[in-house]
């Protein structure tokens, strides 16, 4: 576990020595240092092979250069030194890319869609289940390994997801699908120990209730059709995550810390959209009609109708949530966190709580209070008393479990 420590005042203090701080520092260093060198190198894997399929443009150029390009990783990986193990993987990571992507986008391109989907599906999981029994198995060649499988299970999701489109939306498909997918990433990301995909989880979980992102030129949007019902569904499974950290060990406590990070970022996003806009829980499950199933405007007309009135209806009838309590409710919850993640060293949660504490105070700042001084005034003195009682509330609970001098 990762802890925010002064390690030049505890040298001070006389708690760590000299060498370990050196220690510290230097572990430190290197640490980042590999994130800065996996984040370049992952990067530059994924542009390349990407490029080489749409550049060459041909399936039988693309699997004759991945092939080739796979072939040189693995003779590098199998007989050089660990001088140039990073150019073996990359090499292999560059042709796998090349074999998978090329293959994937060829199915898409020139098969029926059930047959693409199908052929994906099965691929996918092949390559995937493959890569990783031979990545617990081959420890010199786990980076490569491990990444293939990532390629696998990207092109199985890209089956589930193309063949998901050939059926109707109704029974909770695409519910399911997404919490297969969340479940199948937090398996890969502790499976090959990396919190990245675990983070990723959080990705198909959140659209099990159709909250998603899109992109506009120079704009992108956040949107959260059912901000309640998401709220309450990130609030559980950060419970859940952070029950995991306190209660397994600390390879699952990390997959399940990050996850419960990404689970606060969501919950927090679908909380700034309520303080806007309020909510009707439930109404976004009353399905408009698809412009595409009409041949006139007539029809059309008539069915689009019936929608708004069943919305209508709707609103009339079951809860409204207003924008200010959403506010309220977002600034308590906020203040909880906050007090939480400083109490338990949660560096991560209490960054995002800090965060997302200036943006709702930025928010509100120009919706509610841009011309109410006296709004600042009562915020500003009641965080005083707030931040006193956050501090004897730690004083208490140091008292009641004092540290232990170093040996």
């Amino acid at each position: 576990m990762h802890y925010l420590v002064d390690t030049d005042q505890m040298q001070t203090e006389g708690l760590l020595s000299a060498a370990l701080v050196q220690t510290i520092k230097n572990r430190s260093r290197a640490a980042m240092v590999a994130l800065g060198v996996n984040t370049v190198l992952a990067g530059g894997i994924a542009a390349a092979a990407g490029g080489f399929i749409f550049w060459l443009a041909d399936t039988l150029s693309v699997a004759i250069t991945g092939g080739i390009f796979l072939a040189l990783g693995i003779a590098i990986l199998l007989r050089a030194g660990p001088l140039y193990r990073m150019l073996g993987n990359a090499a292999g990571l560059i042709g796998g890319g090349m074999l998978i992507g090329g293959a994937t986008l060829k199915l898409l391109e020139e098969a029926t869609p059930e047959t693409a989907a199908l052929c994906l599906l099965i691929a996918g999981a092949g390559t995937m289940a493959g890569a990783l029994v031979l990545f617990r198995k081959t420890p010199s060649a786990r980076f490569l390994l491990g990444a293939v499988t990532l390629l696998g299970a990207v092109m199985h999701l890209v089956g589930l997801y193309s063949g998901m489109t050939l059926y109707p939306s109704g029974f909770g498909l695409p519910s399911a699908a997404h919490l297969y997918a969340t479940l199948l990433l937090l398996a890969l990301g502790y499976l090959l120990d990396l919190r990245f995909v675990s983070a990723l989880a959080v990705v198909p979980f959140a659209q099990m209730l159709d909250t998603s992102t899109s992109y506009f030129h120079a704009a992108y949007v956040f949107s959260s059709p059912e901000p309640s019902l998401s709220i309450l569904q990130m609030g559980l499974a950060m419970i859940a995550a952070l029950w995991l950290v306190q209660n397994r060990h600390e390879r699952i406590g990390r997959h399940a810390g990050i996850f419960a990070i990404m689970a606060f970022v969501i919950g927090n996003l679908c909380f700034l959209v309520g303080s806007l806009w309020g909510d009707v829980p439930g109404q976004s499950f009353i399905t408009a009609p698809l412009w595409e199933d009409f041949a006139d405007d007539t029809a059309r007309d008539a069915a689009f109708m019936v929608y708004y009135a069943a919305i209508e209806a709707w609103q009339t009838t079951a809860l409204a949530i207003s924008a200010d309590a959403f506010s309220i409710i977002w600034a308590l919850a906020l203040l909880a966190m906050a007090a939480y993640a400083a109490h338990r060293g949660r560096r991560g949660l209490l960054n995002a709580t800090l965060t997302f504490g200036a943006i709702h105070a930025y928010t509100q700042m120009f919706e509610r209070f841009g011309d109410e001084p006296l709004a600042f005034v009562i915020g500003g003195l009641a965080a005083v008393p707030l931040a006193w009682g956050m501090w004897r509330i730690n004083e208490h609970f140091a008292e009641r479990h004092p540290a232990t001098p170093a040996a």
